[in-house]
């Protein structure tokens, strides 16, 4: 079993707040526009990191991480991406290959909107995060947390950080 954080549209920020939450996790997952690679080096001296860049980040941070990350964890299929759509709204990018290749757990960032649903078209849950940082409309600071163990998702909670 691991417990996972998944936060995205950090955008430089990052604080003691979220840092709590990444002490408490085994892995945790950026879902794009880190702003300042400080954030997520910050984060991999504590635990292990999986990312993708967003549309806010630099080529440096394009060099280290993909546009699209597929992995596995704990039988668990992952696709992670920043920006994706949301089931029956998948983005034009993704969309046949969401199809071809379906993931389990189907993770974007980007819109700042938390968003937990199931697509039953494609059976996958797709997962938005909202945004942890301080940059955009969004009026409180969201991360996600949950478990993945022997191919299921489970004990999903969102978690509210202060408001911007």
């Amino acid at each position: 079993m691991k417990k996972i954080l998944l936060l995205s549209d950090t955008h430089s920020y990052i604080d003691a707040q979220i840092l709590k939450f990444v002490k408490q996790a085994d892995e945790v997952w950026h879902a794009g526009d880190i702003g300042d690679l400080e954030v997520t080096d910050t984060i991999k001296k504590l635990k292990p990191l999986r990312g993708v860049y967003g549309n806010i980040d630099d080529a440096i941070a394009r060099t280290e991480f993909p546009l699209d990350n597929k992995f596995e964890v704990e039988g668990v299929t992952v696709w992670m991406t920043h920006i994706g759509g949301y089931p029956g709204k998948y983005n034009q990018r993704v969309r046949e290959a969401l199809k071809k290749n379906t993931p389990q757990l189907y993770i974007c960032g980007h819109s700042h909107i938390l968003k937990v649903q199931f697509d039953k078209t494609l059976n996958l849950l797709h997962v938005n995060p909202g945004a942890a940082g301080k940059h955009g409309f969004h009026k409180v600071r969201t991360m996600v947390r949950f478990e993945v163990e022997k191919g299921n998702i489970k004990n999903m909670e969102v978690i509210e950080l202060a408001k911007r």
